[in-house]
């Protein structure tokens, strides 16, 4: 389990980074709405996540590799509920810096993210 925990966070920290580098261009270059341009960095790090997650943190069940894609899109829908709740809250109603405010969704997001993903993706089989 340590040995995937590791995995997980190294997979995280690319994920993060392609998801904080889009959400920078999209609001710093073009102007983006900070939440639309949040959405758009989060599904973008949600399609490198599921690539490599699968590849190379969980051992997925037997099934298509769609209805795995599908049933991680729709757990990573409640991360993305839930960093979009925690940047609303931020920005909305702190004076903090958006940026701040999502590297503290970036502390609470993967929690679920991991739990969820080893619950219902991962093969029970040892």
């Amino acid at each position: 389990m340590l040995l995937q925990l590791i995995k997980f966070g190294v997979v995280g920290i690319v994920a993060a980074i392609v998801d904080v580098g889009v959400l920078v261009a999209l609001k710093e270059l073009l102007h983006a709405d900070v939440l639309i341009a949040s959405a758009i960095s989060f599904c973008v790090s949600v399609t490198v996540n599921y690539i490599l997650s699968m590849s190379f943190v969980f051992k997925g069940k037997k099934q298509s590799k769609l209805k795995e894609f599908i049933i991680f899109v729709v757990l990573s829908v409640g991360g993305l509920c839930l960093n979009q709740l925690i940047l609303w809250i931020g920005v909305k109603f702190t004076s903090v810096y958006y940026l701040i405010v999502k590297l503290f969704a970036m502390v609470i997001v993967p929690v679920y993210n991991f739990v969820t993903r080893k619950i219902f993706l991962e093969s029970k089989e040892k």
